[in-house]
């Protein structure tokens, strides 16, 4: 009896032990509380995600489609062209700017109509004039969704009506946005709260207020997004949001109701209170490259940062890979850098980027006339200047 008492205390002791000398492990589920069915929050910079639920799923996505249509349209170079607006265009179903048939309209009111009110009728417009057909645009839209690594996308249609071959997943979106935010125009339109446009039967404009919440009235550091809605899809949302140099994109997928407002905020603001750019690898000379005919004249362009928490600092580790050594490295004399090998930068043992490493040739300016007057002088008079 006593010797299974002696057993059980020591067990008891044991497992007391691990429970205080193991560290609690934090998971962003714990932290942040979503009920939509699919959801994300990613940095914009680097495409790090912080939170995800359900993200690589493929779900219908409604009206968060146009912002594809919109940065297609963008890229087309076509922004300041006149649209003829067709018959075809009017009568799509759901959300309206009211569009007009044989209406002339700038392409790029087009796409404020498109962002803030969420206009079928400037999609299937947009759509004819850039692609040429909507089918034509269709066709643009997977293309561009292939390019940009969207592996769980297929588009149907430029608005996001129901189709059941139109779908999306939360990470792919993310990408999606991360791509379109890069565009200096887009982030100008996604960001823009009321936008004025010409109305072709009153001297008065149309004025479009957007539809997203967050930039409008809730969340101060919005910075632009898309909403959307149909009966299956129910509630879609992408917003991003700007704080203390920090960029970050949220997407939400099938929402109950509209606690896709909130949602935003919560992981928004987790990140932003948790989270912190580092310096990962600095620009400059490698000093941990020793090889004598790389020391000194190894150098990265340009700094690398990562967003991180405090207990993430030493999960980094960085290997440079070096090519093999070349004499005209030395006797280029245009100075041109030359790649001389790639850094890599692992994050809890996992490839996250690659940088190039450069050679550096020596600067050797010619002196001055003054420079080469003073060694003259010297060299005449015995005096150093």
């Amino acid at each position: 009896m006593w010797v299974r008492c002696r057993r059980f205390l020591i067990l008891v002791i044991f497992i007391t032990m691990i429970v205080n000398v193991t560290p609690p492990i934090h998971t962003y589920a714990n932290e942040i509380n979503v009920s939509s069915y699919s959801a994300i929050v990613m940095d914009q910079k680097t495409g790090r995600v912080f939170f995800e639920k359900n993200a690589h799923e493929k779900r219908r996505i409604a009206s968060i489609t146009k912002i594809m249509t919109a940065i297609l349209a963008i890229e087309s170079n076509k922004m300041g062209e006149t649209v003829t607006v067709s018959k075809k265009a009017t009568r799509a179903e759901g959300s309206s700017v009211y569009l007009k048939p044989g209406e002339k309209i700038k392409l790029r009111d087009l796409v404020y109509g498109l962002m803030l009110r969420s206009g079928n009728d400037a999609a299937v417009a947009i759509a004819e004039h850039v692609g040429g057909s909507v089918d034509g645009f269709v066709f643009m839209m997977n293309e561009k969704a292939a390019q940009i690594g969207m592996e769980n996308t297929h588009f149907a249609n430029p608005h996001g009506l129901e189709d059941q071959d139109h779908y999306s997943s939360a990470y792919d979106m993310a990408i999606l946005t991360k791509y379109a935010m890069e565009n200096k125009e887009f982030r100008k339109i996604s960001g823009t709260k009321v936008h004025y446009a010409p109305n072709p039967d009153s001297e008065w404009k149309r004025k479009w207020t957007n539809k997203n919440r967050l930039l409008t009235e809730l969340y101060k550091y919005s910075t632009g997004g898309k909403t959307g809605y149909t009966k299956k899809a129910h509630r879609t949302l992408v917003s991003t949001a700007s704080k203390n140099g920090m960029d970050l994109i949220a997407v939400t997928l099938n929402t109950p109701s509209q606690t896709d407002w909130t949602e935003h905020i919560q992981m928004f603001e987790y990140v932003f209170d948790h989270y912190d750019y580092q310096v990962i690898v600095p620009d400059g000379t490698i000093d941990k490259i020793t090889k004598k005919i790389y020391k000194k004249h190894a150098y990265i362009a340009h700094e690398y940062v990562y967003p991180i928490n405090e207990d993430e600092k030493e999960s980094f580790h960085v290997h440079y890979r070096l090519i093999k050594p070349k004499k005209e490295w030395k006797k280029n004399t245009d100075k041109i850098p030359e790649v001389i090998g790639k850094t890599e930068i692992y994050f809890h043992d996992e490839l996250i980027h690659t940088m190039p490493i450069y050679y550096e040739h020596e600067n050797k300016q010619e002196p001055s006339f003054f420079d080469s007057f003073k060694q003259l002088f010297s060299s005449v008079v015995g005096v150093k200047l």
